[in-house]
């Protein structure tokens, strides 16, 4: 072993550790909550991914799962959840409904969770498959490991 050295930047492996330990918050409003569930089980097993600590508080949590129909009275509390996660923080939008609306094309339905939040990565089917959510979730991480990493402590004054 003599003479051999590994070589990493700060933000490589911050990346690394944040793509292999999310932590998520799955916002199920519907009928997508059932292949969200598939997903997670043992066949498809979203724990290999790094990814199946399921938090039931957003303070918790640094990705949210959007599952689902979003309606407009649930909006807000879906800005809320949000907003009371935890940074870095990533969305991904499940299923057609949460994507763009779905088959719900009237007033009571948001048209899109991106009109509410900031999405990142979308998973299309209504509803989508579970290789399809695997498929996000790895997407999801290469984005993760590509951005550039916050690390820097910041000085507080008190």
């Amino acid at each position: 072993m003599k003479g051999r050295f590994i070589l990493a930047t700060i933000n490589d492996i911050l990346s690394w550790g944040r793509k292999y330990s999310l932590f998520q918050y799955p916002f199920v409003t519907a009928c997508c909550g059932m292949e969200y569930m598939s997903a997670a089980c043992a066949h498809f097993d979203l724990d290999r991914f790094g990814a199946g600590w399921t938090r039931f508080s957003p303070r918790q949590a640094d990705m949210l799962l959007v599952v689902g129909t979003v309606t407009q009275k649930l909006a807000p509390v879906l800005k809320t959840v949000y907003e009371q996660m935890t940074e870095p923080k990533w969305v991904i939008a499940f299923g057609a409904c949460a994507v763009s609306g779905g088959i719900y094309d009237n007033y009571a339905v948001v048209q899109g969770i991106d009109q509410i939040i900031p999405v990142d990565i979308y998973i299309p089917g209504c509803p989508p498959r579970p290789e399809t959510v695997l498929d996000g979730l790895i997407k999801l991480q290469e984005k993760i490991k590509n951005q550039e990493q916050e690390w820097r402590w910041k000085k507080r004054k008190f």
